[in-house]
């Protein structure tokens, strides 16, 4: 089997995660520039195989799209763009970004650690992929 690639996409930084080649466990993977994505994920696909990716999908409380979706649905663009033969999948990512900072919180982590944004933006994406495995296995 090949890994899964989840995204929490930012305008600063995109959080990534990504499962094991037996899809069982998801693992914070890196935090990069929007700018620099497309060039990181070329180098980690001639190491690593990769079956999908799962991209978090930004929405309101009530459903609706969130402001910052229309970047997302850009980076998805870009993604299917350039490697048009890894499906893509959403994830609604409502709360992840809360989920992340509670669980840095719970980690005894020190305060300035605590505060590092490429660690909670990891960690989102993490929640992310493990949503997606938990519910595909449904």
């Amino acid at each position: 089997m090949a890994r899964i690639l989840a995204f929490d996409y930012g305008t600063k930084r995109i959080g990534m995660a990504v499962t094991d080649p037996l899809q069982i466990i998801a693992t914070g993977l890196d935090t990069v520039h929007p700018k620099d994505v497309i060039e990181y994920l070329k180098k980690y696909l001639l190491k690593e195989q990769v079956d999908a990716f799962v991209i978090g999908d930004p929405k309101q409380m009530d459903g609706t799209p969130s402001d910052s979706a229309q970047h997302v649905k850009g980076f998805a663009t870009l993604l299917k763009k350039s490697f048009p033969d890894i499906p893509r999948h959403w994830v609604d990512e409502r709360f992840t970004s809360k989920m992340a900072h509670e669980a840095i919180m719970q980690s005894g982590l020190k305060k300035h650690d605590r505060r590092d944004k490429e660690r909670v933006d990891t960690i989102a994406a993490t929640i992310i992929l493990q949503y997606f495995m938990e519910s595909n296995r449904l």
